[in-house]
């Protein structure tokens, strides 16, 4: 019960990272104000839920809308007298094309989605959490959604990889602001996780998702130490955690959880992976030509 009784806004709630972390919030008894575009995804969270020892109230939200963001905000501090806990969370791939490629239109549609949304969530979400009790921290806590692609090239399109970076860096900065308010700020770096973003992101039909899904845990399971494909719920359990009391002394850094994929080559970690230095000194120790 690390969340009893405290008003949390999620947003991305319908499905993925933030349907999970909605469902874990509300079993730790938090009151959620699960947010999303998709009134219908919302509604089927509501349906499926098991019993909760919180609440989850949905609010239908697109957050390339900055009033519409104020209005989650506003409702969430009306509903339960203040907020406690945000969780920047919603996000899609984005535009796709190379950086010699990308049009103005997509990049600020990107740049909207994943990055000013996240800026307007935490600027309509503090005046709603100044001076929230708290036993150890002093006060109300932001979680905010990076990814693995902010630290390197090969994880996402270019215009999220950015994006993302930009989440990294103003996460540390809004901890610097905040500390007034006693408020702290951090990110999760989520690596490949199985959720729809991928799909989507290629304009998989609706009757292949599951199978590619499978594939993406296949895949993913390969690419990393932790032989298994990442789960919405692995990324809920870090937020919780960086939501929570226990990380009461963690403030504006952010937690890569992705399996090991970015510790470094396989080789560096699978023993029957050849790597450079195995290369060439099976090169070495050949016998001569002739």
């Amino acid at each position: 019960m690390r969340f009893a009784g405290k008003c949390a806004v999620i947003t991305g709630a319908a499905s993925g990272i933030g349907r999970a972390t909605t469902l874990l919030f509300a079993q730790d008894g938090a009151h959620v104000i699960a947010s999303d575009f998709d009134s219908a995804g919302l509604a089927r969270l509501i349906a499926e839920a098991p019993a909760l020892a919180g609440t989850i109230t949905p609010f239908t939200c697109d957050v390339c809308d900055t009033v519409q963001i104020k209005a989650l905000m506003d409702f969430a501090a009306a509903t339960h007298g203040g907020i406690d806990v945000v969780f920047n969370n919603a996000g899609a791939g984005g535009d796709g094309a190379k950086m010699d490629e990308i049009e103005p239109e997509g990049w600020d549609r990107t740049m909207d989605l994943l990055l000013r949304s996240v800026a307007m969530g935490v600027r309509y979400a503090v005046p709603h959490m100044i001076g929230r009790p708290s036993t150890r921290t002093g006060g109300a806590a932001i979680v905010n959604t990076s990814s693995v692609a902010a630290i390197g090239s090969g994880y996402s399109p270019s215009a999220y990889a950015i994006a993302k970076a930009g989440v990294l860096h103003m996460s540390k900065l809004a901890a610097a602001d905040l500390a007034r308010h006693g408020i702290r700020v951090n990110a999760v770096q989520p690596g490949f996780i199985n959720t729809n973003i991928f799909t989507t992101a290629v304009g998989m039909p609706d009757d292949r998702v599951d199978t590619a899904k499978a594939m993406i845990a296949q895949m993913s399971s390969n690419a990393q130490p932790v032989a298994r494909g990442g789960q919405p719920r692995d990324i809920a359990e870090a937020v919780a955690f960086l939501a929570s009391e226990a990380a009461g002394f963690v403030n504006g850094t952010s937690i890569i959880v992705d399996g090991g994929l970015t510790i470094g080559t396989r080789d560096s970690w699978d023993s029957e992976a050849p790597g450079m230095f195995d290369t060439l000194r099976a090169f070495a120790e050949a016998p001569a030509a002739g």
